[in-house]
């Protein structure tokens, strides 16, 4: 049994790491209100916006103007991964890692054989995986963080955008976590170019052949929404992602506050029998000792 000085010092330990992780889950509650609040507010308006593009997709297939959503082999690959800049997050970032690398190894097995795999990373944490285990970052987006707004998310989707309209990759996805509530982050991996078409059910086949009505006119769409579109996708994906890492923080503090706490009242109890046994020490020496002057 450890001493009553070894059991002080790892409860005056504990104490601090609760206070610690306290304080960071209240941090991280508050971040997350402002994080929440925005991906509610804009995962409407966005998904609505990408079901509208989706469907004029399959009308505008075959246009050259349509260079969004022009069908290529896949051979050169950008997998864009969004983690975050800080830990403490429980397996927020490694799922998403790992995700991204199955993708890699798996999915496009053979263009990563080929060497027709690139990564594009947004947090520090996914940017330094992938070049610790070497694989090719053509971009570190990282500071998108330090002051995330649409205007910093645009900078990053308009190269990307370039990319892909230059020829240099002919698929782009997107890995991230998906906010649904403060417990709870869905691992998501999307298509973000080419622009993927709505699947309409067999049994819908009267909407196969649905005739379009483009107000002003199919050339503005082609120009101003699907290029708008694109980037609020890749907007929402980042906005997604932020608020799904302080929900996994702030659940990971709460966790390690209520560990904490448990190991804070097994040490008080330890405390407690190792300072009874000291006592009962003292006191059968004290007794012995008086018996050997009376005897």
């Amino acid at each position: 049994m450890a001493n009553l000085k070894e059991i002080r010092d790892r409860r005056e330990s504990v104490a601090s790491t609760r206070q610690i992780t306290s304080a960071m889950k209240m941090v991280a509650a508050a971040k997350l209100k402002k994080a929440q609040d925005a991906i509610v507010q804009l995962r409407p308006y966005a998904d609505k916006l990408q079901e509208i593009l989706g469907s004029i997709s399959d009308s505008l297939k075959g246009d050259e103007q349509n260079i969004y959503a022009q069908s290529r082999d896949d051979e050169n690959i950008l997998l864009v991964l969004i983690t975050s800049n800080r830990g403490l997050c429980g397996a927020f970032n490694s799922n998403a890692i790992k995700a991204s690398i199955h993708a890699a190894l798996d999915t496009y097995s053979d263009q990563m054989m080929a060497g027709q795999v690139d990564f594009l990373a947004i947090g520090k944490k996914g940017a330094d995986f992938l070049k610790r285990n070497g694989y090719n970052v053509i971009f570190n987006g990282s500071e998108i963080y330090d002051d995330l707004s649409f205007e910093r998310s645009v900078e990053i989707s308009e190269m990307v955008m370039k990319l892909y309209v230059a020829g240099d990759y002919d698929h782009v996805d997107i890995v991230y976590n998906q906010f649904k509530n403060a417990a709870t982050q869905i691992l998501a991996i999307e298509q973000f170019l080419p622009i993927k078409m709505v699947e309409l059910a067999e049994e819908e086949p009267s909407m196969v052949h649905t005739d379009f009505i483009f107000e002003p006119t199919k050339e503005f769409i082609l120009k101003e929404l699907i290029p708008r579109s694109l980037k609020l996708q890749f907007y929402k994906a980042t906005i997604d992602s932020f608020a799904s890492e302080h929900g996994a923080r702030m659940t990971a503090m709460h966790k390690a506050t209520d560990n904490a706490t448990e190991m804070m009242k097994e040490l008080a109890l330890e405390y407690n029998k190792a300072r009874q046994a000291a006592i009962t020490n003292e006191i059968i020496e004290i007794v012995g000792g008086a018996e050997a002057l009376n005897g």
